[in-house]
């Protein structure tokens, strides 16, 4: 079964269960701060988790792209993947275990063909926050998965979330495939990375929510969230134990294999790198991010430069461009926004192979005389100038691995320690400010266009609970009149008191009112759709104030270049 077969059965499936499908969305997440990436299904369905009312309904779809970073330096081997493709359904208050786990059940042995007797499935063992999962467990059972098949393992293991400090979470049920291969150890189970169990399908079961205090209380909206990898799932279809092997990636290693005279059999980790890194690179660049030293763009420029180190390694040191080609001619029908930026693409990683190089000679003027180093100073000008361990390798430096990898881990650490102090600010806590801040890019877009002309589009938008950012369409640099005269329009806006009210719309409909809406984006079959008194009219998930009188004084603070023909907008209220 190929992985577009897979991908059109799940969402068959489904939606005979009476599932609405929801667009695959950007990468970059949407006016949330809290995560650089999309990194799951769920990510974008957070207020919806929290309670809010969905336009489609209770029961949810998609096929996701998503981009994780947590396992970076694991890349390389069968089955990890940066960017990859994630199949969920959800339920939001409707149905729970004893519906969800049967179809699990019947879609893996029915619709797919998996052995039933080679399934096992994990279930959350119980501590001092929440009880063991008998609930899971007993299904599980009435299904026919024997008790020696189902395997209770602590929180590290079978539970979700919350993302933050606090918000929904609750056990999971993992469901695993034996593959065939023998235990490495007596006390080899599912989980164990030996590579016996494939992991296929996770379910969450979010039933509880952690408080301030630490506590979990029960949710009154108790939700289903489930994730099915792609990549992995149509491996162990098609019998194969790497990933690299099925159609999402052959082609991309053949390519490899073609420009650089190199065998994959005696290259694998490099090869892995090079097409993982690469294709997630690619999706990165089609969904607006561009190098950088902080944020998404320095997740982009570390991947970027990880995959020329790895071309390095194989002796190639060229043109990327056809492996680009060849990643950008496996997705362009599922993803048509890969073709449309496809010389986005090639230059974008051309402009950065050459930035790269130039700052490998500035380092080899700053590097010291003295070839033997410490771990933590190699991290250093890794961190500083961008040295990778490879290319001090190759300059003839020695040093410890192990305090290398130290002092790294130390690094991530701290990263992931800023990227969880940032989910404090922005929508995904809904902290009134940011709320705000996303009723007042409402009047913002409207008092542009009247300024400026109708030709003004929303291209993007960054809220933060300390400001707005609001990228549009325009050609030429505003002038100070010009920004003075949609700071008054907008403010005028907000003394005026207009009511903010929400309409659930089929988005033909919305159209035909004149709401405003970035239509180049994928939307459900109905829209919400907010009014802001008879001023705007938007398609927008929401949160909104109830009225503008919530804002305070909108102030513009910052108007530059976002890219050609696209200007930017920083404001934030008094």
């Amino acid at each position: 079964m190929t992985a577009r077969e897979l991908r059109q059965k799940y969402i068959k499936f489904f939606l005979k269960l009476g599932h609405k499908e929801i667009p695959n969305v950007s990468l970059v997440p949407e006016n949330d701060p809290s995560a650089l990436f999309i990194s799951a299904g769920m990510h974008p369905l957070t207020p919806y988790l929290l309670g809010e009312p969905h336009p489609l309904g209770k029961r949810l779809i998609n096929c996701q792209r998503c981009l994780r970073t947590g396992d970076l330096n694991a890349v390389g081997d069968t089955f990890h993947n940066t960017f990859f493709e994630m199949l969920g359904n959800w339920s939001l208050g409707d149905y729970f275990k004893k519906e969800m786990i049967p179809w699990s059940l019947e879609f893996l042995t029915k619709e797919l063909g998996f052995k039933q007797e080679r399934l096992s499935v994990t279930v959350f063992k119980g501590d001092a926050d929440a009880p063991y999962d008998q609930e899971a467990e007993k299904v599980w059972q009435k299904v026919g998965i024997p008790k020696r098949r189902i395997f209770a393992l602590p929180k590290k293991d079978n539970w979700w979330g919350p993302v933050g400090e606090t918000g929904p979470c609750g056990p999971d049920s993992e469901i695993f495939y034996d593959i065939g291969k023998k235990k490495c150890s007596p006390g080899c189970r599912p989980g164990c990375d030996c590579g016996k169990y494939f992991e296929l399908w996770n379910l969450v079961f979010m039933q509880y929510e952690k408080t301030g205090k630490g506590e979990y209380r029960p949710l009154s909206q108790k939700n289903v969230d489930t994730g099915m990898g792609v990549e992995r799932t149509t491996a162990i279809l098609q019998g194969k134990d790497d990933v690299y092997q099925t159609e999402l990636f052959v082609p991309i290693i053949e390519k490899i294999e073609e420009i650089t005279g190199q065998k994959y059999e005696t290259n694998k980790k490099s090869m892995r790198i090079i097409a993982d890194h690469l294709r997630a690179a690619t999706f990165v660049i089609a969904d607006g991010v561009d190098p950088a030293n902080v944020d998404r763009g320095y997740i982009l420029r570390r991947l970027i430069r990880r995959a020329i180190d790895q071309a390095e390694v194989i002796d190639y040191s060229k043109n990327l461009q056809p492996i680009l080609e060849a990643i950008i001619n496996i997705y362009q029908k599922e993803y048509p926004q890969l073709e449309t930026n496809r010389d986005k693409v090639y230059k974008t990683i051309k402009k950065e192979m050459v930035r790269y190089c130039q700052a490998i000679q500035k380092s080899k003027r700053i590097l010291p005389d003295q070839k033997k180093i410490s771990g933590e100073e190699a991290f250093r000008f890794y961190a500083t100038h961008g040295t990778a361990p490879y290319q001090l390798e190759k300059q003839g430096y020695e040093f410890d691995q192990k305090e290398f990898d130290k002092a790294f881990k130390k690094h991530q650490k701290l990263s992931r320690a800023g990227v969880q102090k940032k989910f404090a600010g922005g929508l995904a806590d809904k902290s009134k400010k940011a709320i705000k801040f996303h009723t007042a890019t409402h009047l913002l877009h409207q008092a542009l266009r009247d300024i400026l002309g109708e030709h003004v589009k929303q291209v993007g938008s960054n809220i933060t609970s300390e400001r707005i950012r609001f990228d549009f369409t325009h050609p030429e640099k505003l002038t100070e009149e010009q920004i003075r005269k949609v700071e008054k329009i907008v403010n005028q806006k907000i003394r005026q008191n207009l009511p903010v009210k929400m309409k659930m719309m089929f988005l033909e409909e919305a159209k035909k009112v004149g709401a405003l809406a970035l239509f180049e984006k994928k939307y459900g079959e109905k829209v919400k759709v907010y009014f802001v008194g008879d001023y705007s009219t938007e398609v927008c998930a929401g949160p909104h104030v109830s009225s503008t009188r919530e804002i305070s004084n909108v102030k513009i603070i910052k108007e530059e270049s976002a890219g050609a023909g696209k200007r930017r907008i920083y404001a934030v209220t008094a």
